[in-house]
């Protein structure tokens, strides 16, 4: 009673060599991810064309995917993030040093009437946005040296995270595509974070501001644009004014939207809290 006539046997497969034949097609154009140098070529090429389709135009991919290789310190950065395993003693005695904590004041000082500015508009602290600044750049002294177009690419090509870093350089084509910066300007950290606070290029798209009036939202040369963006960002997240930033306070889970480490935030929040003279 539950056995398939001839007919209905052979039109089933037919219907699965048809998707198998679709599938190894698709297989056989591009993979969508890899784990070593050998198949970056064909899938930059790939992505090169999925973009292409998307509306982006060939003179921007042209010029920020022209000698985009697969770079191998990038991966190497990406699978030894031992630092934020440390215990949260050991990891902000090496950055909340009295070096820091001497320049983050005087920088508080410096631009008050800038920062005053800032969280009269967002809402965030001049310690909260002085803390991020200085723990993420050294206050924009060392925004980063790799190139971002070329880091992107191959963490959105490693298996990893793959979707989740094609997206950011969907962005980033995007910036470039509007003229806000060109690929050369974008050099930052190993994961493709811009600007002297670190913004990644979705992050950069969505808060990103003008705050300086020049009709350009430059976080890396900016201070005033930096710190404002950081600060839309955070307003963004939820920021909650004149609520506290500490572990077990209100705003400790938004700066957990800026970086998923514990230990840092928790970084953050000590330094902007001596920053306030509270410890």
């Amino acid at each position: 009673m539950n056995r398939l006539s001839k007919s209905a046997k052979a039109w089933g497969a037919l219907l699965a060599a048809s998707a198998l034949a679709l599938c190894c097609a698709v297989s056989a154009r591009a993979a969508p991810c890899g784990s070593s140098a050998s198949g970056f070529s064909p899938w930059l090429e790939e992505m090169k064309r999925d973009a292409a389709a998307e509306g982006v135009s060939q003179r921007t991919l042209d010029a920020a995917l022209a000698g985009v290789a697969y770079d191998h310190a990038v991966i190497g950065r990406d699978r030894g993030q031992r630092i934020f395993h440390q215990s949260f003693e050991k990891f902000s005695s090496r950055l909340v040093t009295p070096a820091r904590l001497s320049k983050a004041r005087a920088l508080l000082q410096r631009h008050a009437a800038l920062l005053a500015q800032i969280e009269a508009r967002y809402g965030v602290p001049g310690a909260v946005l002085v803390a991020i600044w200085g723990l993420e750049t050294g206050f924009g002294a060392d925004n980063g040296r790799f190139r971002t177009m070329q880091a992107l690419a191959t963490l959105a090509y490693d298996c990893r995270r793959s979707a989740q870093f094609h997206e950011e350089l969907n962005h980033a084509l995007r910036i470039v595509e509007r003229g806000d910066m060109s690929p050369a300007q974008m050099r930052g950290d190993w994961a493709g974070e811009i600007g002297q606070t670190q913004f990644m290029p979705s992050s950069y798209l969505k808060y990103g501001v003008d705050f300086d009036g020049d009709g350009r939202r430059d976080l890396i040369r900016s201070t005033p644009d930096a710190l404002a963006s950081t600060a839309n960002f955070l307003k963004g997240k939820g920021w909650r004014t004149g609520a506290g930033w500490n572990e077990g306070e209100p705003n400790f889970a938004i700066l957990l939207e800026w970086n998923q480490a514990r230990v840092y935030v928790k970084t953050i929040a000590l330094l902007a809290t001596k920053l306030t003279g509270a410890q």
